[in-house]
C-alpha cells in the first residue's frame, strides 16, 4: 500500500469547511473516521483520504504521492474560514490482526482492519493486495487515477459517499450518475490466468472493455464496460473472466 501523510485540519470552521467540500457527510465524524473524495467540479476524482477525528482537530490521512497536491488543492478553498491546514507529527500504523490500545476501525471494509495514530508507522505484515483484489477496494494512484468517476469505483459500498448531505464540489454530477443512470463501467473483480502489468487493456472478441489493475492468487481488479464483458476476456498474454 501507499506510504501515508498526516495532515492536523484545525480551526473552528474545520467542519463546516470540509463539508462544503468533500463526497461524505463529516457529521459522522462524531462515530469515529470517515473516508471521502475530493472531486473536480466536472465530478471527477482527485483525493481519496481518511479524516480522523483528534480533540480539537482532524487528521487528514492520504497517500503521499498526492498529499501535496491535496492539501493545496484544499487550501485554495479556504479564503476567509477559520481553517489551518498543517503537517502532523503523528504516524500511522496498520494491521489486521488483534487492535492495539486506541486503533480505530478502518471505515471502509471489516477486512482493512485498524488503524493507530501514535509515533511509529508501518504494518503488521498483512497482504494488502490480496484483501483488495478479495473485496474489489481501490487504491491511490493505482484503480483511483484523476479518469475515475468514484461511483464506478465502488465508493457508495465502500461508505465514501453520502447522497443526502448537500452540496460539495462534484455533487451534481455524483448524484446524477446516482439517480439517473444505470453504470455502466466500473471496477469488478475478474479471475486471471496468467498475469500481465498493470494498465493493461483488456479485450474481448477483438474490442476493448477495460483495463486490468491489482493482480493476486489468481483474481485481479479490472474496469470493464459492464455490457462487453459477458464472456472470455485478454490483458496481454493473461486470460480472465468475470469472477
Amino acid at each position: 500500500m501507499n506510504e501515508r501523510s498526516l495532515f492536523e485540519i484545525t480551526g473552528t470552521d474545520r467542519e463546516h469547511f470540509l463539508q462544503g467540500l468533500v463526497s461524505n457527510d463529516l457529521r459522522q465524524l462524531a462515530q469515529g473516521p470517515v473516508y471521502a473524495a475530493l472531486l473536480t467540479p466536472q465530478g471527477k476524482y482527485l483525493a481519496d483520504f481518511l479524516l480522523v477525528p483528534r480533540g480539537d482537530a482532524i487528521l487528514l490521512d492520504v497517500a503521499t504521492p498526492i498529499a501535496a497536491a491535496t492539501v493545496k488543492r484544499l487550501s485554495m478553498y479556504k479564503l476567509r474560514a477559520d481553517v489551518q491546514i498543517a503537517p502532523s507529527p503523528l504516524q500511522v500504523r496498520r494491521g489486521t490482526g488483534p487492535a492495539p490500545a486506541g486503533a480505530v476501525a478502518d471505515p471502509r471494509h471489516p477486512a482493512l482492519g485498524w488503524r493507530l495514530y501514535g509515533t511509529e508507522s508501518g504494518d503488521d505484515g498483512t497482504d494488502w493486495d490480496a484483501i483488495r483484489v478479495a473485496h474489489c477496494i481501490p487504491e491511490t494512484g493505482i484503480e483511483l487515477t484523476p479518469e475515475t468517476y468514484i461511483l464506478e469505483a465502488g465508493f457508495e459500498r465502500l461508505h465514501g459517499v453520502d447522497f443526502r448531505k448537500g452540496c460539495y464540489v462534484g455533487q451534481e454530477v455524483t448524484a446524477r450518475m446516482k439517480h439517473k443512470t444505470e453504470l455502466r463501467k466500473g471496477l469488478t473483480t475478474v479471475a486471471i490466468t496468467g498475469a500481465a502489468p498493470v494498465g493493461t487493456e483488456i479485450t474481448a472478441e477483438g474490442r476493448v472493455v477495460g483495463t486490468l489493475f491489482t493482480q493476486s492468487g489468481g483474481r485481479a481488479i479490472a474496469h470493464l464496460r459492464l455490457d462487453r464483458a459477458t464472456g472470455p476476456m485478454q490483458a496481454g498474454s493473461a486470460q480472465m473472466t468475470l469472477a
